[in-house]
């Protein structure tokens, strides 16, 4: 599916024919004033694709980040998330509305359930789990919203949403690195159609510490984040690396003029023995973003 890709700004079209940029810019745990800065100095090494969430507290930094780096709003993917405070049909519309106001845009191109079970609905998340689907399809038909999809959602999770709704998820965004390869959920997403995102490819910084990356770094003449964003793109899913330093800002998305082989890719994904990181994603998650008000 990647073998096109050649540079920042080459896409994939998603089920519903929309071009996706094949690598995104994270924006996880960076604060609005280092957040701004982080996103306009993405955009100007020639990435496309910015994700953010409700959950990170910096929209309104990254809406100003995109004003701040001068590139036409249709030249750039923006995606955001749901927090998990506001499942449910009217609350759905109404926080997509309160994010759209702190990027300070008119539409999104991207916008995911965050958590498919929440703690405070976990006796009944297959209800939650619908009924907050039919509010992103109703912005998704009103045109507010380029392409919906979720993140986090195991194979379980999809299922819900397969069955019980008009239009399916475009996009699975989830754990996804050397050491969380998640096979049969990405097998189950290539046969449904879902473009699958990888958030955390660098192993939320556990990479650095795992020797074979280090020798692999070292084989390839590369840098250990640019094998393990190089390993997430081959494995056909689309790497969310992300920095607030310049220099490795460029370099995480400098992976195009390299291939490792089949045989390195297996060595690599060997690191499966130690896991994700975090909980999984049927464990309930809390309404953790209960401070956002909807007004």
């Amino acid at each position: 599916m990647n073998n096109t890709c050649t540079n920042l700004s080459s896409t994939l079209d998603l089920s519903n024919g929309v071009k996706i940029p094949c690598i995104g810019f994270g924006t996880w745990k960076m604060p609005d004033e280092v957040v701004e800065d982080a996103v306009s100095n993405a955009i100007t090494c020639g990435y496309r694709h910015i994700d953010t969430a409700a959950a990170y507290f910096n929209e309104a930094g990254v809406g100003k980040g995109i004003k701040k780096s001068g590139i036409r709003r249709e030249e750039l993917f923006v995606t955001s998330k749901l927090p998990n405070a506001h499942h449910g049909y009217e609350n759905t519309l109404a926080s997509f509305h309160e994010s759209l106001k702190r990027l300070d845009l008119d539409y999104l191109d991207l916008y995911l359930i965050h958590w498919p079970v929440v703690e405070e609905h976990k006796d009944c998340y297959e209800e939650d789990i619908i009924e907050t689907w039919q509010a992103f399809e109703k912005l998704y038909e009103e045109g507010k919203i380029r392409a919906i999809g979720v993140s986090n959602f195991m194979i379980e999770h999809l299922e819900i949403l397969i069955k019980n709704s008009k239009i399916k998820p475009m996009v699975n965004q989830i754990q996804l690195n050397p050491q969380c390869t998640e096979d049969k959920l990405l097998a189950y997403c290539r046969e449904n159609n879902i473009c699958v995102e990888g958030w955390s490819p660098l192993i939320q910084g556990k990479a650095f510490e795992r020797e074979i990356l280090q020798d692999m770094a070292r084989k390839y003449n590369k840098t250990i984040a640019q094998i393990c964003v190089r390993f997430v793109f081959q494995l056909g899913a689309i790497p969310i690396p992300k920095s607030a330093n310049p220099d490795r800002i460029i370099n995480n998305g400098d992976v195009f003029d390299f291939e490792i082989s089949e045989e390195d890719m297996k060595a690599i994904a060997s690191l499966n023995v130690y896991g994700r990181i975090g909980d999984q994603p049927n464990v309930p998650r809390k309404f953790q973003n209960a401070g956002f008000k909807i007004s």
